[in-house]
């Protein structure tokens, strides 16, 4: 594979079945060799994808040939190997966790602003731009100017408008992610509390990257992408961060020089959070894809889900010859 194609996706839109419409897209990404993760709820789906140009796209064309995803929007970047190694696909309560019932961005939104036009916006002195990412997203790069809630989950940002802002006193209001859908469900839940005026950047941050020039662009930093590339530049090429498998939190180039730092094993965000046992799992994970790297091969080599899906459809298998035994014993 000369190119891997990375897509981020989503969409709000009500799915009555979940289970089945799980199962489906599992088999097809499965047979079109497509990696990534895909949740799905009964509120729409999103997640992130890699593979050839020809996979993804006919994973795209699965996608949209149903109806309730007919103008499905998707985000791309490329790099030389792709960044996921297993196929998964979810069943959650929440494609994005915010954790508050009755928030429905298929009901209420707030006003998307195309990427063309967000510099304007957000350059307005009656505008309150708002980061909706969590603080290690933030350190790493963000829009000049924007407020940083400081969560470090989703869960934490209904907690930090009702402590920190109010209708009255912030009446218009900006707010970005990612790929756009932390932000979509962010306006509908500000809706809710009583905000008129709010904004969000359609496409997110890999969107507004992919169609502003970097002479034109407002952001400063990298993007934070949760996949093995850890972020993104300015050009949708993978950044300087690497990602400490303890902890899964993005280190820079200096962090990794401090004596904290130890592969596979701790970083100065982690070092002196972790148990003795966890830390042997570590180094002995570490050095299994060491060795696995020197041989040429891939660490986790074979795709857990599909195991765990042959696995499941044995057992179904299984159960009904058990019943149909049973119904010819009592006939």
């Amino acid at each position: 594979m000369s190119q891997c194609v990375v897509a981020a996706l989503y969409k709000f839109v009500p799915i009555e079945d979940p289970v089945s419409f799980r199962q489906d897209l599992f088999d097809f990404m499965t047979e079109n060799e497509v990696r990534g993760t895909i949740l799905v709820a009964s509120e729409g789906i999103n997640g992130t994808i890699s593979g050839s140009r020809d996979h993804v796209d006919a994973l795209l064309g699965y996608l949209r040939s149903d109806a309730r995803f007919q103008d499905l929007e998707h985000k791309e970047s490329y790099t030389k190997s792709c960044p996921f190694l297993r196929t998964k696909v979810r069943l959650k309560k929440e494609i994005v966790t915010l954790g508050i019932e009755g928030v429905d961005p298929n009901k209420i939104v707030g006003t998307y602003v195309e990427p063309k036009d967000w510099n304007e916006l957000i350059e307005r002195d009656d505008v309150v731009l708002v980061d909706t990412r969590n603080d290690y997203e933030f350190q790493i790069g963000t829009f000049k100017n924007a407020v940083n809630p400081e969560t470090t989950s989703f869960r934490e940002f209904p907690a930090y408008v009702a402590e920190n802002m109010s209708p009255e006193a912030n009446k218009k209001v900006a707010m970005f992610c990612t790929g756009g859908i932390r932000c979509e469900k962010a306006t509908s839940f500000m809706k809710t509390q009583g905000y008129d005026e709010v904004f969000h950047l359609k496409g997110g941050i890999l969107k507004y990257l992919e169609e502003i020039e970097a002479k034109d662009s407002l952001w400063d930093g990298e993007c934070f992408v949760f996949d093995d590339r850890v972020s993104v530049d300015q050009a949708l090429d993978p950044g300087q961060y690497d990602m400490c498998h303890a902890c899964r939190m993005p280190i820079s180039e200096e962090e990794k020089l401090s004596d904290k730092y130890v592969p596979g094993e701790s970083c100065p965000h982690c070092h002196g959070k972790i148990s003795d046992v966890d830390r042997a799992r570590m180094r002995e994970r570490q050095r299994q894809i060491n060795l696995a790297n020197a041989r040429g091969d891939k660490h986790l080599g074979s795709n857990l889900e599909i195991v765990r899906s042959r696995r499941r459809q044995e057992k179904i298998a299984e159960k009904e010859r058990q019943r149909i035994t049973e119904d010819r014993v009592q006939s």
